[in-house]
């Protein structure tokens, strides 16, 4: 069996939840006065201010399957799917069917809302971790009211449900699928704030503009709906038309963490699987993970130089997206060791050969897929008159960055370690072009976005940090918007 390489620090345990855990901060610092800096904007109910939408990063959402209510992704207790039977892998995995469009292979889970909180249960006894309540509380220091936390009484915020908006989406699936529907979430939720804006002020047809706030892969999610609204990636290789479609109503987005030049530790989960914090969580099967299209668009550029062979930087690969380099290497579902994964997700195919004949036709075109999601966000594009983009970073944790491939086994191998949040570089949210070419002094990126700020968090504490904190309610509440015109001099 090949060796697993393990991650370290809190992902050993639940950074791979990728949601908004609650946790103490460190040092000595005062934190922000947010209810004195922000109280009078916090107040103001008016029509320019924005509502805003919230997106997490993948395993942010919670999945339930609709025929069973079973909890397919959301708690880790008696009764939640789990992946380590049969029941619970088909449902944890995305169907398979040779030629289907990746589209059309679709299954009964379905979105269950952003993460509240997280059931765990350690020993027997069951535990809730908080999660997702940092932004939140954030937000709600801005004077945001959450729908969904009203709809579901959680709050009592009235009538005030029109503020703030949770994206909850199937990570599981292609980003681009993602976008398509956050796209038309956001004409759904246009409609309904124009109305209240009707109710409440009087006024016809408001020009409502979004703001976003959006963590790790939920950016690409949001990148992608930006630059291509609703298109699906084209199946003949070629890129959609780049339209700005998603822009009309969107005015400032915030991208906390995001890997917009992938991350080694995708490649790393679709080869070995991922543990997360055993023996009290389960392990997810590198079979089960190579059935997520949404994982295979997280892997890093080959020509940023971060995957190599036996460990020679000269080496780097030159297509990871390739199928024949999963196929020779023996990664995922091309892993024979792995057929007794694909009899439980596929229990009426009899022959292992007509098992692992599927399971390569699927993970062929979840790569090629990858490949083309890949390109339309890395393609050069000046943002729209009227969009403002802000990237948030981490540049303080190490962070896996150079993975050697051994040629003989494909057996993975930590080489080099760079600066990040301990799961994204600080290179991968910049899409920094530098990377694997003669160095320059200013970064080339294909992202127009309009500034960044650096952050000493992990990815997870990115959003927990007290100066996040205190700017996204700067962005969202005070800072001028694009194309403001400037005052008059006062007299």
């Amino acid at each position: 069996m090949r060796g697993r390489i393990l991650n370290t620090g809190v992902r050993n345990c639940l950074a791979a939840l990728g949601v908004f855990l609650v946790a103490g901060c460190a040092g000595n610092t005062e934190p922000a006065k947010l209810d004195v800096l922000y109280n009078r904007a916090a107040a103001t109910d008016r029509p320019d201010r924005n509502p805003v939408i919230v997106i997490p990063g993948i395993l942010g959402s919670r999945l339930k399957d609709s025929e069973t209510d079973t909890t397919v992704w959301g708690a880790f207790v008696f009764g939640a799917a789990d992946p380590q039977n049969a029941e619970g892998a088909r449902l944890i995995s995305l169907p398979m069917d040779e030629g289907r469009p990746l589209a059309d292979l679709r299954d009964g889970v379905q979105p269950d809302g952003v993460m509240d909180r997280i059931k765990v249960q350690i020993l027997g006894i069951p535990i809730e971790l908080q999660a997702y309540a940092a932004i939140m509380s954030t937000l709600g220091a801005g004077g945001y009211r959450d729908q969904s936390f009203g709809i579901a009484g959680a709050v009592d915020y009235g009538s005030d449900h029109y503020t703030c908006f949770q994206y909850a989406f199937d990570w599981r699936r292609s980003s681009a699928e993602n976008a398509a529907v956050l796209f038309r979430f956001i004409e759904e939720q246009h409609a309904k704030v124009q109305a209240e804006y009707r109710k409440r002020f009087g006024i016809e047809d408001a020009k409502v503009k979004f703001d976003i706030v959006a963590h790790s892969m939920g950016g690409l999610v949001t990148r992608y709906m930006l630059r291509y609204g609703d298109q699906p990636l084209p199946q003949d290789g070629t890129l959609p038309e780049l339209t700005w479609a998603g822009a009309k109503y969107v005015s400032r987005v915030v991208l906390v963490g995001t890997p917009n030049a992938g991350s080694a530790d995708a490649l790393v989960d679709l080869v070995e699987g991922r543990d997360i914090g055993r023996p009290f969580l389960p392990f997810y099967q590198p079979a089960l993970m190579g059935t997520f299209p949404a994982v295979y668009e997280l892997l890093p550029r080959a020509r940023h130089g971060h995957i190599v062979y036996d460990g020679d930087p000269e080496q780097p690969v030159a297509d990871l997206f390739d199928p024949s380099l999963w196929q020779k290497m023996g990664w995922g579902l091309a892993d024979p060791e792995e057929d007794k994964v694909l009899q439980n997700l596929l229990p009426n195919i009899e022959r292992q050969e007509d098992r692992q004949r599927i399971a390569l036709d699927l993970q062929a075109r979840i790569l090629i897929n990858a490949k083309a999601f890949t390109a339309a966000l890395d393609r050069p594009a000046y943002l729209p008159p009227g969009l403002e983009m802000i990237l948030v970073a981490g540049d303080s944790e190490p962070t896996r960055k150079v993975v050697s491939i051994d040629s003989e086994t494909g057996e993975l191998t930590d080489l080099q370690q760079g600066v990040g949040d301990g799961t994204v570089l600080r290179t991968s949210v910049l899409l920094d072009e530098r990377e694997g070419r003669e160095w320059q002094p200013r970064i080339q990126t294909p992202i127009d976005y309009t500034h960044a700020i650096f952050l000493p968090e992990d990815h997870l504490g990115l959003t927990k940090s007290n100066t996040f904190r205190d700017n996204v309610l700067y962005w969202l509440l005070e800072a001028p918007a694009n194309g403001q015109p400037l005052p008059s001099p006062i007299p």
